[in-house]
């Protein structure tokens, strides 16, 4: 059990450490924080964090370092979070201010929380799984080329090109689009993504129409699919290769992470975030994830009826009182914009 002088000695050790990236001894805390008590006495304090396995000594260092377990400690004992300043909380509001489009929105959210934190940024999509098809549209091209378009009901737009295997005039094109408009609108994402697959099956051969239908129902159908798989965008996986002195080992299982997402996304599903909204994995908790390097912060957002997160990933040496009141404060800015854009459809 660690006293209440031994948390706010681990809590300085934390800081400093973060802070100068060097280990922290009895007599730089004493003069650093004002604990009224001397050097003797914060020394045998360590001794008995030391015990606990809350810190550690760097190789002969006289100095001592966070261990994972000391990380976690400290921030199951965050009182506050550190609150951002006017200026960072102006600079996310401008920042995130008339997105074009769901996908536009997360993006910009993303490069946000990087420029903010100089970490990984991840922002979660929401799930699209209960999400309504409220819209389909051709835009013509030119030749054989069409823009299919789908929209649901929680502002995610798709767009793809479809090549057609003959231009088509414009009552076909318009018939194409009212038969599968008449069969995806107003549906369920998972129900109309069924819907078209039974089309697809049973589309007729040997006219244009019918060869163009083909063409449009496999394209809604993959987008329709997409729709219901979990994604993630991120940004700032440049700012790992320039903290790699940070990471006790290799970063490429962080670089593999980001790319392939499958891992971050079951890591993210399994942490359990507190009556904030918040949740921290740091270090060997992610070992079955293999990103033992790292931390993940995460904060909640909410999404038309349903709740995704805003992330951070970070060499465990982080400024976790920062970077959780950024993800937090970004999470909101980005709950209350999709629920305007709920509120005016």
């Amino acid at each position: 059990m660690v006293s209440e002088r031994g948390l706010q000695v681990l809590r300085a050790i934390v800081q400093d450490y973060v802070d100068t990236h060097e280990p922290v001894g009895s007599k730089a805390i004493v003069e650093r924080h004002q604990f009224g008590v001397s050097a003797a006495t914060i020394r045998n304090d360590m001794a008995l964090l030391e015990d606990e396995e809350l810190i550690a000594a760097p190789h002969t260092s006289s100095g001592r370092v966070p261990t994972d377990k000391g990380y976690r400690v400290f921030v199951d004992h965050l009182a506050d979070l550190r609150p951002l300043s006017t200026a960072q909380r102006s600079a996310i509001s401008s920042f995130l201010s008339d997105p074009g489009d769901l996908d536009e929105l997360l993006m910009r959210t993303v490069r946000a929380l990087t420029q903010l934190t100089g970490q990984v940024a991840i922002v979660q999509y929401p799930s699209f799984a209960r999400a309504n098809v409220t819209h389909v549209e051709f835009v013509h091209l030119g030749g054989p080329r069409v823009v299919v378009i789908v929209v649901t009901d929680t502002g995610r737009v798709s767009q793809r090109v479809a090549f057609l295997a003959e231009e088509l005039t414009e009552d076909a094109a318009r018939q194409v689009k009212t038969a599968i408009a008449r069969l995806v609108t107003g549906k369920p994402v998972a129900e109309a993504a069924a819907a078209i697959v039974d089309l697809s099956a049973s589309a007729a051969d040997g006219t244009r129409i019918d060869a163009a239908l083909r063409t449009v129902a496999r394209i809604v159908g993959e987008e329709l699919e997409d729709f219901r798989q979990d994604r993630l965008v991120m940004a700032g996986s440049a700012t790992l290769a320039r903290r790699e002195g940070d990471f006790r080992g290799s970063i490429y299982p962080l670089l593999e992470a980001i790319e392939e997402q499958v891992t971050l996304l079951r890591l993210m599903g399994e942490m359990v975030a507190d009556e904030h909204g918040l949740a921290a994995s740091i270090g060997r908790e992610n070992e079955p994830f293999g990103l033992t390097e790292a931390s993940v912060l995460t904060s909640e957002y909410d999404a038309t009826g349903t709740r995704a997160r805003v992330g951070l990933l970070g060499p465990t040496r982080m400024d976790y009182p920062t970077n959780l009141a950024a993800a937090r404060a970004v999470a909101h800015y980005l709950s209350r914009l999709l629920d305007e854009d709920d509120t005016s459809r």
